[in-house]
């Protein structure tokens, strides 16, 4: 009883440590393979929740991307898009259906909660060009910054050139388009600062 109790207590970042030989041995493998394999393989585990496919897309992700740390979980149907452009720290969760675009750059630091269907979008649409429908206007990329101790709530949007600085929660449905001071809940639409966090 007491080794069941052990093994339900059991978090993310314990069941890293333990296998961290096998995973950075299957990182090696994958980081060996082209990339059109490696297409096939995300999208092979792109809408399957299992075990088996959080490691294969952990492996995919840390071949491709800038940097990724330990213990970062990405889960299924969540897009990634201009990933060489993308920073992950450590013991990091992005949820079901989130969509990141870090084709500005985008980091996101350690210690970091994702919830499901949230978007980041490193860009912004122009429409100074008259003489072009606005879809064809230039972008203009901007770099968005999530510091340590975040908490994105579900179904929130991270607007190009925001910065949220470490220990921030953003409540679920918010619109962030600016700075997020540390210590603060923000919420809103555009998002704006609710409470101060205890200390």
């Amino acid at each position: 009883m007491e080794n069941k109790m052990k093994k339900l207590e059991s978090t993310g970042r314990d069941i890293f440590a333990k296998n961290i030989s096998i995973i950075n041995f299957l990182c090696s493998v994958v980081n060996m393979l082209p990339e059109f394999v490696k297409r096939a393989l995300w999208n092979l585990s792109f809408n399957v929740d299992s075990k088996f496919s959080t490691l294969l897309r952990y492996c995919i992700i840390s071949s491709i991307c800038k940097k990724v740390g330990r213990n970062v979980y990405i889960g299924p149907s969540v897009i990634i898009k201009n990933a060489r452009n993308l920073v992950i720290g450590d013991n990091v969760s992005i949820h079901f259906g989130c969509y990141i675009d870090a084709a500005g750059g985008c980091e996101i630091g350690s210690n970091v909660s994702i919830a499901h269907m949230s978007s980041i979008v490193t860009f912004e649409h122009t429409w100074n060009d008259l003489n072009l429908p606005i879809k064809y206007n230039p972008i203009r990329k901007k770099k968005v910054t999530v510091g340590d101790d975040v908490w994105v709530g579900c179904g929130v949007r991270i607007l190009s050139g925001s910065c949220i600085s470490g220990r921030v929660v953003i409540a679920a449905g918010a619109v962030v388009t600016g700075n997020c001071e540390s210590s603060t809940l923000y919420g809103g639409v555009p998002a704006r600062p609710l409470k101060p966090l205890a200390k």
